[in-house]
């Protein structure tokens, strides 16, 4: 039987941290920067949790055993 291979877009778009929470990129970071505020902006730059009804099929993208 192959292995199964993590799924190319979700693994760059999530990751795993130690404790095994999955976080993720926030939206909205990408364009039209000049009128979003500076507080905004820092706090879109920090990683986002995962919601929970998500996080069972971003694992699923990320497993690589059976």
């Amino acid at each position: 039987m192959p292995k199964m291979k993590t799924h190319s877009g979700a693994k760059k778009r999530f990751h795993k941290t130690a404790r095994g929470r999955l976080r993720a990129r926030h939206a909205f970071t990408s364009h039209m920067l000049e009128h979003k505020s500076p507080k905004r902006k820092r706090r879109l730059a920090r990683p986002a949790k995962v919601a929970g009804v998500d996080a069972k099929r971003v694992r699923r993208l990320l497993r690589t055993g059976p």
